[in-house]
């Protein structure tokens, strides 16, 4: 018996050395991959571990993470873990320094862009301009931080957004735009964007909400902030919140849907306690308690219900319950424990700001064993049941998958926390599917910011598609209060 435990660990370990090997973008000596690998395999315990790689260090020479051919997606069975490695080393690559600037925001490899896709003018003497300050949802919420974080300043900062793009998606949506202009692609399709197309959202507030010996653990650059006669701008210093980085990687053309925060921003809900509580001030979040929804809920054109008591809902957006994980299309604990083993991991390993940044989680669907042709397919088929997280749905990773700083008032559309349950949960793909704006199907409407560019080709108004979005939204969160 003894014998069958070591061969059946030398197996897996074989095993887990040949596709490591596979999938190193770069030739490595056979030892080098080995030294790495080992590190993912936890020998007194005998299970997998998930965590970062020795290559991603130092953080100014990470590389981006292999997501084509030959790559750990490019397989037809995959591990919860190389989603978890691909959101992390995505985050740090998009991260590092070029320069005086992290590579997302030297407008080469990475651009910002509007809401509708279109490129964002720079304004002189900032890295990044800022002028969305509306959260997802028809209720267009506002966040805004807590004045006891500084108690000097005393004052409530209203957190602003900005949306950067891979020239790689850049140019596809150009030519996708073009293709659905002239006919060539019909309105309802099944073309997905290529593997190395990349989102980020990222939000940001003034540096003056932050104290000064709290400023240190916040990556800080100048942004032109808009003024309020939406054509002048004030260059201010601004600390970087959060960041969703969304990627096209082989075999998944849905986009791994990832998301990072600050660890200073907001506790977590406590399902045991049925409560949300800190003994120290946050940036969303004055020190106390608070129970049930009244602090991520928003009171349209007016103001939470109740202020500065923002919270994530679950950690790392993996649903729970009093007792327990819920029973879920994603097998827990191991997701959960993935994600908190690559995160200490990584932490160990960052000597810089981004120490301070934690990923929160992603989400993807199950495409092993499938086609290009059967993954557009599917997407489409599973339309707004694309995140559906009940046993038997496709939905994988952190189901209830979500940004303090970003989705603050759409983690759940319930309006009491009891009635929140599998059947119902909130992520990505609630608002993000294959059915665009106007009710066409494909893939590449999983974009909002690309479904707005066509609208935005066609001629409609800025007004016209934040209508069609939220018409769109509404019917979500209303199908889904349904699912009790």
């Amino acid at each position: 018996m003894k014998k069958s435990i070591i061969a059946l660990k030398s197996t897996l370990l074989t095993t887990i050395l040949v596709i490591s090997f596979l999938s190193c973008k770069n030739e490595k000596k056979v030892d080098d991959v080995k030294k790495e690998v080992l590190t993912t395999y936890d020998e007194k315990n005998g299970s997998i571990l998930c965590l970062s790689k020795a290559s991603w260090f130092p953080h100014n020479q990470t590389p981006p993470p292999a997501e084509g051919k030959g790559s750990p997606f490019d397989v037809s069975s995959t591990t919860n873990c190389i989603f978890h490695q691909w959101s992390w080393q995505k985050f740090l690559w998009v991260t590092k320094p070029v320069g005086d600037l992290p590579l997302f925001l030297n407008q080469k490899e990475i651009i910002q862009v509007t809401d509708a896709m279109e490129p964002v003018t720079q304004q002189e003497g900032a890295s990044v301009v800022l002028t969305d300050t509306i959260q997802a949802g028809s209720k267009h919420g506002v966040l805004k931080t807590n004045p006891a974080y500084y108690s000097a300043t005393g004052k409530a900062f209203t957190v602003h957004y900005s949306i950067h793009t891979s020239m790689i998606m850049q140019e596809s949506a150009v030519a996708f735009k073009e293709a659905l202009a002239s006919g060539k692609l019909p309105a309802n399709n099944f073309q997905t964007f290529p593997v190395g197309s990349l989102e980020l959202k990222v939000s940001w507030v003034d540096a003056t909400a932050i104290s000064n010996d709290k400023l240190k653990n916040y990556y800080i650059t100048t942004a032109a902030i808009i003024n309020k006669d939406g054509k002048t701008y004030t260059n201010t210093k601004v600390a970087l919140l959060g960041m969703h980085v969304v990627g096209v990687v082989e075999n998944h053309p849905e986009f791994i849907w990832a998301t990072f925060e600050h660890n200073d921003m907001a506790p977590n809900y406590d399902w045991k306690t049925n409560s949300a509580s800190s003994t120290s001030e946050k940036l969303l979040f004055t020190k106390g308690s608070t129970t049930g929804l009244a602090g991520i809920t928003f009171i349209k054109d007016d103001k939470p219900v109740l202020p500065n008591k923002a919270y994530d809902l679950f950690q790392y957006g993996v649903p729970v319950t009093s007792s327990g994980y819920m029973e879920t299309s994603q097998k827990e604990p191991e997701n959960f424990n993935h994600i908190r083993e690559i995160n200490t991991s990584v932490a160990k390993n960052l000597k810089d700001v981004w120490q301070n940044y934690f990923y929160n989680g992603s989400i993807w669907i199950d495409t092993d064993g499938l086609t290009p042709e059967e993954q557009a397919l599917k997407i489409v088929s599973l339309g707004s049941a694309i995140g559906a997280a009940t046993p038997d749905s496709s939905a994988r990773g952190s189901l209830n998958c979500a940004n303090v700083t970003m989705e603050t008032f759409t983690q759940t559309f319930q309006s009491n926390i009891s009635d929140i349950n599998v059947k119902n949960l909130t992520n990505c793909f609630s608002c993000h599917n294959p059915i665009s704006f106007s009710n066409n199907t494909s893939p590449i409407y999983l974009s909002h910011i690309f479904d707005a560019y066509i609208k935005t080709s066609e001629g409609k108004s800025k007004e016209e598609i934040d209508l069609m979005k939220d018409e769109q939204q509404k019917k979500m969160s209303e199908y889904l209060r349904t699912l009790k």
